[in-house]
């Protein structure tokens, strides 16, 4: 199910939004400032941001920033500023597609599946990833071992996650802890520790002398088929 982060200062605009959304099967976070928006998107991994720049403790185009210092998630830019300087600073800062106020809630609609279709895999074939032990969805967020769904915790799925994206590369555990607890994190590789340790209970054959989840040590981890 698509997670949904609004972010605006006005309550009905929220309200609106989240019950549009949730009738549509949208899991929805909302946010009224971007303090607020930075946390939840930090705890809450969302699949798409919905994202007004008139907040009232910092610019949205500052939100955007920040988010994009650790995250890829799209950001659809929901604004009543209709200059197109500040359409490009907002483009330019990092958003995937701006639209003005007031808005029609069938255009905003599609272009928010548009913006998700976009985020997801170009290759189908790159969404299914198949190891000898397990086999990884992506698109449909799920695990699959000896033939029976793995249950993840979240925080264990966007560990995974970032992993297998990254396609064998090695990931920084700088990189790591900002994708998947948030940009005020760098530094508590106990994290990594464990929550690696738990994957591999999970998936591997052998957690002890793992196959597909690697420790680089010193430097990070990364996913091997």
């Amino acid at each position: 199910m698509t997670r949904v982060l609004v972010v605006d200062d006005d309550p009905a605009i929220v309200r609106a939004l989240v019950i549009n959304l949730k009738a549509r099967s949208y899991e929805v976070d909302s946010a009224h400032d971007g303090a607020g928006a930075l946390r939840v998107a930090a705890a809450h991994h969302p699949d798409v941001v919905v994202l007004d720049l008139g907040l009232p403790d910092m610019d949205g185009v500052e939100v955007i920033r920040q988010l994009r210092g650790w995250s890829r998630v799209p950001v659809l830019v929901l604004s009543a500023r209709h200059a197109s300087d500040e359409k490009v600073q907002a483009l330019d800062a990092g958003a995937d597609d701006y639209v003005t106020k007031p808005f029609g809630m069938d255009e905003l609609l599609a272009r928010l599946r548009a913006a998700v279709r976009r985020a997801e895999p170009a290759d189908g074939g790159d969404a299914v990833v198949e190891t000898d032990a397990f086999t990884v969805d992506l698109a449909a967020k799920k695990v699959n071992r000896d033939g029976r769904d793995v249950r993840l915790t979240p925080t264990e799925w966007h560990l995974l996650e970032v992993l297998v994206r990254a396609g064998g590369r090695l990931v920084a555990q700088k990189q790591l802890l900002r994708e998947v607890w948030g940009p005020s994190y760098g530094t508590e590789t106990n994290y990594l520790r464990v929550y690696m340790a738990q994957l591999r209970r999970k998936l591997e054959a052998d957690p002890s002398h793992p196959r597909h989840l690697i420790t680089e040590p010193g430097m990070g981890y990364r996913f091997e088929k």
